[in-house]
């Protein structure tokens, strides 16, 4: 057994030289060479979060079918893996040790790799954590150039507009920095109903927006697509909050036939003071110690409804330890207003961002008892003084 220390640079290059549908394969041979592994095998979480499709490594001789298989999160090993983000070993029945470490990069669980070993040490066990931190940047940079990992996600067949919907999502919907925490979900309705979430971290100022096209199925994603390419452009012209709303609204009104509304905030990363524009869109809620409530800005008309009235840029100042919760009305109508969004909200307070979307959206959706009229999606910064180190 060869313990010496993970050496990134060869296993980055060794991932560039290959296929890049064969992330798990060099990690694999990596593991095996080094520590003599015996099974390796990569679980990715499914598109609705609630289970995990598994990937052996082809150096397994795993059949095809194999690598088809899917797993129920819920209550497993791996859903305690994931919400604790530390790994666990366990033996594997056969006098050997399972161990299963979290496949994260910035937060974002891309899932567990999950190795069998016949010995594992803690100098052993650092360096299998080691190895799925890296197979997280592998997979990053790969699934640019593959639908492997795409196809894997989708295991319940997936409509043109969902397809749609999903593809103008951000790739994590998890993200931690110094400053903050940030992670979303969405919880499609049976009919796409055109939510969309996007953010994007510049050196000096996280952006936020949280859009609702007006509409159901591929009109409604339609209109969302033109929705976040018009924010998009704009944002990465390097327009704040008040410009990019401009642009949205123009954009619909030349080329759209329907409204959406929307709420952007473009949030100083020194100061926590945050700009903003609600286009019709629900309040916020802010958590501050024990307090949540909804924060009762001023509303503008949503995009695309001709209004005499200009938008209006507001200001909101975080403070550290503030949980800012963004929402489109699915979370709050019909079936879901039987969910009492404060009292959740006060409970969860103390949970990963991460971890609190995934009771709201679940709450939501056992409220509406899986039969959603309209998409509910919800957004949960964690604003900090400074990174906790065990973030």
């Amino acid at each position: 057994m060869d313990g010496a220390d993970l050496e990134l640079g060869e296993l980055l290059a060794a991932a560039e030289a290959a296929p890049p549908g064969r992330s798990v394969d060099v990690v694999a041979r990596d593991l095996q060479k080094r520590f003599g592994a015996e099974r390796v095998s990569f679980l990715f979480v499914d598109l609705i979060g609630r289970r995990l499709v598994r990937l052996p490594a082809a150096v397994d001789g795993d059949d095809v079918a194999a690598r088809s298989r899917t797993i129920d999160l819920e209550g497993s090993v791996y859903d305690s893996v994931l919400r604790s983000q530390r790994r666990r070993v366990e033996p594997d029945g056969q006098g050997g040790q399972r161990v299963i470490a979290p496949v994260t990069n910035r937060g974002d669980c891309i899932g567990v790799l999950e190795v069998t070993l016949q010995h594992a040490d803690d100098t052993v066990l650092r360096q299998v954590g080691e190895a799925a931190h890296a197979l997280a940047y592998i997979i990053v940079t790969d699934r640019r150039f593959t639908d492997l990992y795409h196809m894997g996600q989708r295991t319940t067949t997936t409509s043109m507009a969902a397809e749609i919907q999903h593809q103008l999502l951000p790739s994590a919907p998890c993200c931690e920095a110094d400053r903050f925490t940030l992670a979303a979900g969405l919880v499609p309705a049976d009919d796409i109903g055109g939510d969309t979430y996007d953010y994007s971290l510049d050196s000096d100022t996280l952006h936020l927006s949280i859009t609702d096209a007006m509409g159901h199925d591929t009109d409604s994603a339609l209109l969302a697509t033109l929705l976040v390419g018009a924010l998009r452009r704009a944002r990465r012209s390097g327009c704040d909050a008040l410009k990019q709303a401009s642009h949205a609204h123009d954009a619909l009104l030349a080329y759209g036939r329907g409204l959406a509304t929307g709420q952007l905030f473009c949030i100083d990363l020194e100061t926590g003071v945050g700009e903003l524009v609600n286009a019709g869109h629900p309040w916020p809620w802010r958590v501050r110690g024990e307090t949540v409530e909804e924060v009762r800005l001023a509303v503008n008309l949503p995009f695309g409804v001709v209004s005499p009235v200009p938008y209006r840029l507001q200001e909101l100042r975080l403070r550290p330890g503030d949980r800012l919760v963004l929402l489109t009305d699915g979370m709050q109508d019909r079936g879901a207003a039987a969910v009492g969004l404060a009292g959740l909200l006060r409970d969860t307070r103390s949970l990963h961002p991460r971890e609190t979307v995934r009771a709201l959206t679940a709450a939501v959706r056992d409220a509406c008892h899986g039969d959603l009229q309209d998409d509910a999606t919800v957004m949960v910064l964690d604003w900090h003084e400074t990174r906790p180190a065990d973030r």
